[in-house]
């Protein structure tokens, strides 16, 4: 597989450098000062609905959207988003630039860049690149973008949505109002072998899983443009109920007879969110600007997973576990950006951020002795250490940040942050410290020719810690261990980052070339850590495991085809070869992490065939299935996983009308991901194998069918 996808990615190479030669001017793209703009007048052919079936269209999109938003970063600094809407961009995590994608219809676009260089203007930090959605302007304009869909799953079950969108501006007034239910019903079939060091066949176990999800949003984004200003807000509320039936029959062959026994579990997942946030910028006369931006969120969940064998007498329930959870955020940050001289600019400000996290645990087991009780399912319920907790965050950045435009072929952006921080947790354990962080970052920029770029970063990041980690939580991968431990002690991880990148446009808008180089150096890598308060009861938990390294090379290139006979057909593939090392905690040696992995591949393709106002198309990943960064090491057991490879078909339809059809085969090849766990008898430093666990799990074929116009 390896070689093959090998062999794929140099024929591209080739044939989009020898295409070069010969191919007609695109007519789509123009370069100007490291900026790549596509006019809409080039995806009016391809009539498209959202902004996202415009984004579609663009040869190494990818490059610009490849680091991802959303909740995972930390603060609402300038990182991490590489969208803009009329060069602003939005103040959120749930509801982010990313997402407004779909929301706005294509025809309120006016074009569509891809900013390559580094500018004061735009409040973005660390992406490579910057995709700037530009809109119409109008003095009234307005679109109703909809959709509905239906999933048909293996087990027969359709699952409807839809998503609706209404897009405008009113004077000085944008908005877009949003509403969508996202079907995300799953069936999944698992099958598990156990045996022991000998080979001895245990136990088989066999799973059917149904999980009923239905995931509801409503958003609305407001901005108005004053003459010298401008005041941006926006909103979100979520809310899933998903619950999920587990039926479970367990052949046991340890006995001198073999046994039947019959399980079925009742779970219950119930997550409400919401978040609001907003921005202001003002131009001053003499070309300085001030910015105040502010995020709050809430997002609160109860999960309740409750047990009961099948007998022939009726269910008897024989463990409860309940976990609860409210995680909070308040954010504000503001900043002051001037020219302190010719082709120089710098930017001063801070930010605050309250971060605060309540975890809670209840678990009841038939075992345990003591009296029934209702808060445990009317079993009796477990005495846990570190069960309920809340732990709250205080944390101040102050930055500075200075653009400076070198000559018209080289720009430098350096960055210096001072983070301050406390963290303390009150509850069952009770617990503060104190951190203090300097973070500079310097970004690069070479324009070695108009289509030819150098990037080189090096920037020190400091982790966002899950404080989920600080108490006990549920395991509900391991049936044998219902509990993980928790560590209040845990700290961020803190790394110095290398990132070296050449870029290379195709002539005539045929496409990009892009080589990435990265290096990670990380001190207090987040692992796996020892902490049993006797030998009677082993546990683990989420802590510091010590120093280590993450490296390797990226290799992306994406291109029209009309060279080979394929016009508007557009081929994107990526393949990545990467290294990691830690010491193990455990066995006290060295061992690779669990990403990046040796090898990974990923590979796109689709054609628009514009004289039936047809498309087609797939999407292709897979990794590598060997080598010990991807085993889990635990105190008392190893994971491996292995996956196939992951294939999704889909055709699509554009009517005379302007409405589109579009038909999804999703895990087209109907995968089949699997684990191996091995367990030991007490710690995994005895070396003496207790069981061998072969488990797989497959979901099916899921079909799609999406039906989209814009009003």
């Amino acid at each position: 597989m390896l070689r093959s996808s090998l062999a794929a990615i140099f024929v591209l190479l080739g044939a989009v450098h020898g295409g070069a030669a010969i191919a007609q001017s695109a007519g789509d793209e123009s370069l100007e000062d490291s900026t790549v703009v596509f006019e809409a007048d080039f995806f009016d052919q391809f009539q498209p609905v959202s902004v996202n079936d415009m984004i579609d269209r663009i040869p190494g999109i990818g490059l610009a959207l490849g680091r991802g938003g959303g909740g995972g970063r930390r603060g609402i600094g300038g990182g991490g988003n590489e969208i803009l809407i009329n060069g602003q961009r939005i103040t959120g995590k749930s509801n982010d630039s990313r997402d407004q994608l779909r929301r706005i219809a294509a025809d309120q676009v006016q074009y569509i860049e891809i900013i390559r260089g580094t500018s004061e203007e735009i409040d973005v930090r660390g992406g490579s690149q910057v995709v700037n959605i530009v809109l119409v302007e109008a003095s009234s304009r307005s679109s109703v973008n909809a959709e509905v869909n239906a999933d048909l799953i293996q087990d027969g079950t359709i699952a409807p949505g839809g998503r609706f969108s209404y897009t405008g501006q009113t004077g000085n007034l944008n908005y877009v109002f949003a509403m969508e239910s996202e079907p995300r019903y799953r069936k999944n079939d698992t099958f598990e072998v156990s045996r022991d060091a000998a080979g001895n066949l245990l136990e088989v176990r066999e799973e059917n899983i149904i999980r009923d999800q239905d995931d509801l949003q409503a958003s609305m984004n407001l901005g108005y443009q004053f003459e010298n200003s401008i005041v941006q807000f926006n909103a979100l509320f979520g809310q899933t109920s998903p619950p999920t039936s587990v039926r479970r029959t367990i052949t046991d062959f340890r006995g001198s007879e073999v046994s039947v026994n019959n399980v079925r579990e009742g779970n219950q997942f119930d997550r409400d969110n919401w978040e609001v946030g907003g921005d202001f910028e003002y131009d001053f006369s003499a070309g300085s600007t001030y910015r105040v931006l502010f995020l709050v969120n809430d997002a609160e969940s109860d999960f309740t997973r409750e047990r009961f064998d099948v007998l022939d007498t009726g269910d008897d329930k024989n463990l409860f576990l309940r976990s609860l959870g409210r995680d909070r955020e308040r954010i504000m940050r503001t900043s002051y950006t001037w020219n302190v001289a010719a082709e120089q600019a710098l930017e001063l400000g801070v930010e605050g951020a309250q971060t605060i996290r309540n975890n809670g645990l209840l678990v009841g087991s038939r075992f345990n002795q003591g009296p029934a009780s209702d808060q445990t399912g009317g079993l009796p319920s477990s005495e846990i250490d570190n069960a309920f907790s809340e732990i709250e965050e205080m944390r101040f950045e102050y930055f500075g940040i200075h653009n400076w435009q070198l000559n018209d072929r080289m720009a430098l952006e350096s960055q210096l942050i001072y983070e301050d921080s406390t963290i303390e947790q009150s509850g069952d354990v009770n617990n503060a410290r104190s951190f203090g962080f300097l973070r500079p970052r310097v970004d690069y920029r070479f324009d070695i020719t108009p289509t030819m770029q150098f990037r080189a970063t090096v920037e020190k990041e400091i982790s966002q810690l899950s404080f989920s980690d600080f108490s006990v939580s549920q395991d509900n991968s391991d049936d044998d261990q219902n509990i993980q431990g928790g560590n209040p002690d845990v700290v961020q991880e803190q790394s110095w980052r290398y990132d070296f990148n050449l870029e290379y446009r195709l002539p005539e808008g045929l496409g990009v070339v892009n080589t990435q180089l990265y290096y990670r150096d990380i001190e207090d890598v987040i692992g796996r850590i020892d902490v049993s308060t006797s030998e009677d009861n082993l546990l683990s938990a989420r802590g510091n495991i010590g120093d280590g390294q993450r490296y390797g090379i990226n290799v992306e290139a994406s291109s029209k085809l009309s060279y080979l006979g394929l016009p508007n057909a557009l081929a994107t593939m990526r393949v990545g070869f990467g290294d990691s090392k830690v010491i193990d905690p455990f066995l006290n040696r060295e061992r690779r992490m669990r990403y990046p992995g040796r090898w990974s591949t990923r590979a796109s393709f689709r054609h628009d065939y514009q004289p039936w106002n047809f498309s087609y198309g797939f999407n292709y990943s897979w990794s590598d299935q060997q080598g010990l960064q991807r085993v889990n090491f635990d105190l008392f057991d190893t994971e491996r996983d292995f996956e196939e490879y992951n294939l999704s078909l889909f055709l699509e339809k554009r009517a005379s009308n302007g409405v589109t059809f579009r038909f999804d085969v999703q895990n087209a090849n109907d995968r089949e991901s699997c684990r191996t766990r091995t367990r030991y008898e007490g710690r995994i430093t005895s070396g003496v194998i207790e069981e061998i666990e072969d488990y797989c799990r497959t979901e099916g074929i899921r079909y799609a069918f999406r039906v989209r116009h814009t009003f």
